[in-house]
């Protein structure tokens, strides 16, 4: 909310905020629990033998097949 920008006092401060915001929304709208869905990232990203490699990144995008059934609001069946 409105309030939440107060804390955003620098152009930096303001796109980290952006930026995890967009994350978290475009989970929802994809069917994921956010918080499920970023304790997966963290816990597999710093993982990846390659982070910058966008083909290895895919499987993590919310709208992924490969998702677990833990990250999503209704789990289906893998």
């Amino acid at each position: 909310g409105r309030k939440n920008w107060l804390f955003a006092n620098t152009p930096r401060g303001a796109t980290a905020s952006a930026t995890i915001y967009s994350v978290i929304e475009t989970a929802k709208e994809n069917g994921l629990h956010p918080y499920n869905y970023l304790k997966y990232l963290f816990e597999q990203l710093p993982q990846l033998p390659r982070p910058l490699d966008a083909d290895a990144l895919e499987s993590f995008l919310p709208w992924s097949a490969s998702l677990p059934a833990d990250c999503r609001v209704n789990k289906i069946p893998q």
